[in-house]
């Protein structure tokens, strides 16, 4: 459903008073605490507020958290801070935050779905607030770049940054894999400053760093059995089409192929997916919008707003939150260095573990309206997000949501990730909601957008959280069906 011109003015008219009060503290001179999500969109939403602060000679500190817990809620209040800031969550704790932080200042930047009401002094600026979709329509990121904006016309530099918190949070679900709704007016002014450049193109990981056989095989998204993570099949089955990956000695990049070999690439792909039992839609997932930063060198990952998305969750994944951050502030030197380094291991763990769940039957269960993946201690809890993200495109029955669980090292407690697809979330499905009242049931905690969510339950409710999960996502289709 398109946006409405009144929603996003209801929206920024809520941007100016968060400005407004971010404007009184900074010329106070009073520290701000800003604390932000682990994950990319995080990362990039708090690389925002930072630089946006830095500008104004702002005194602030940083927190990255996974979640917030009591724990972490009461260290917030045990600082005392005159302004707490929350980038990229803060909407599903507001209980919690309500019964440990009520009497401080604090301003949340997020686009998750409310659950509960804020304290009186809290100021929520949240696209659900408005009618606006915050799982396609606006990440955190963007609401931390309109807040920036706000703060200071010359913070639209920062709009690139936004692009790739919205890609990192997959909001490119629009025709082509294009950002829509209100994430438009970030890629506008990104475009109009000249920071961003759009074209039509195949969507391989590395298409602007990488030889073409490499490119492929590190593509996952649809990962490709027998080709994603195995760079020498990868260039068998280029040269099968007939596709040269050297000219004089040089290795080709995706940028480098004619148009012609590109269309011969994709057909061959689709015959490939296809006749491994892929749904229909899943090769036309590899073609998309290409979002281009200008100003980044070439031949490096910053370059394509996906790769930035994809380092970035890297670094927020594999415990290097500090790496991220300092990129998105516009760190190019030892930071970006570490960080390379940190993705090639982060696509070497994924690699692996989509490996590992295929080479066993019962690692990916089919339940009767879901699909559950049993990561238990082999897959990383912070990775298991990315794992289910990947596998909710690739499975055979794209009617049921993905429900992928790890155990927390050293806890009782099991890490949940659930993704579905547009086609089930337009009948109706709300997997957010499904986590939060299967969590609570079950003593654990859940939330987060239709389309993606998350939960922890202790390890010993974990069979029936699954067995409810499953019960709650044929019921809300079924109710869905009789209401129309």
């Amino acid at each position: 459903m398109p946006v409405k011109k009144e929603q996003t003015d209801a929206f920024l008219n809520s941007v100016s008073e968060a400005a407004e009060q971010i404007s009184k503290h900074v010329e106070k001179g009073e520290p701000i605490h800003i604390t932000s999500h682990f994950d990319a969109d995080g990362l990039a939403a708090a690389g925002i507020v930072g630089t946006a602060l830095v500008r104004l000679g702002a005194t602030f500190r940083l927190r990255v958290e996974k979640w917030i817990d009591e724990k972490i809620a009461e260290e917030i209040a045990a600082d005392k801070p005159p302004l707490i800031i929350f980038a990229d969550l803060g909407s599903g704790y507001l209980d919690l935050l309500n019964a440990k932080i009520r009497d401080h200042a604090a301003i949340i930047l997020d686009h998750h779905e409310p659950i509960g009401e804020p304290s009186k002094t809290f100021t929520q600026i949240n696209p659900h607030l408005h009618g606006i979709d915050g799982s396609r329509d606006l990440s955190g990121a963007g609401v931390a770049y309109f807040v920036a904006k706000a703060l200071d016309k010359k913070n639209i530099d920062l709009a690139c940054v936004a692009v790739v918190g919205a890609l990192a949070d997959l909001q490119d679900k629009y025709e082509k894999r294009k950002l829509g709704g209100v994430n438009e007016k970030i890629v506008e002014d990104a475009v109009n400053a000249g920071y961003l450049q759009i074209d039509t193109d195949l969507l391989f990981f590395g298409r602007e760093t990488r030889p073409i056989h490499k490119a492929l095989a590190c593509t996952t998204s649809p990962f490709i059995p027998g080709i994603s993570g195995e760079e020498d099949k990868s260039l068998a089955f280029l040269v099968s089409f007939g596709i040269t990956p050297k000219r004089e000695d040089k290795w080709r990049a995706l940028r480098d192929l004619s148009d012609e070999e590109k269309k011969k690439l994709f057909s061959g792909l689709s015959d490939y997916l296809l006749s491994k039992g892929f749904p229909t839609h899943v090769p036309f997932s590899l073609i998309g919008n290409i979002y281009t930063l200008t100003k980044e060198e070439p031949w490096t990952p910053l370059r394509d707003a996906r790769e930035f998305a994809v380092l970035l969750n890297a670094a927020g994944r594999m415990d290097k939150q500090g790496l991220g951050v300092a990129i998105c502030m516009g760190d190019r030197g030892t930071a970006l260095e570490q960080a390379n380094k940190v993705l090639e291991e982060y696509r070497r763990a994924i690699t692996k573990y989509l490996g590992w769940l295929n080479e066993k039957p019962g690692r990916i269960e089919e339940m009767n309206n879901i699909y559950v993946v049993r990561g238990e201690n082999f897959i990383n809890e912070n990775i298991i997000g990315t794992v289910s993200s990947i596998l909710s495109t690739s499975l055979p029955n794209p009617e049921k949501p993905v429900i992928a669980f790890s155990v927390v090292p050293g806890e009782e407690v099991v890490k949940i990730s659930a993704r579905t697809l547009d086609t089930l979330t337009s009948r109706g499905l709300n997997l957010g909601e499904i986590m939060r009242l299967a969590a609570e049931k079950y003593s654990g905690r859940g939330g987060g957008h239709d389309i993606a969510a998350g939960a922890q339950v202790p390890f010993t409710n974990l069979d029936s959280f699954i067995t409810s999960v499953d019960q709650l996502v044929k019921k809300q289709l079924e109710a869905t069906q009789r209401g129309s």
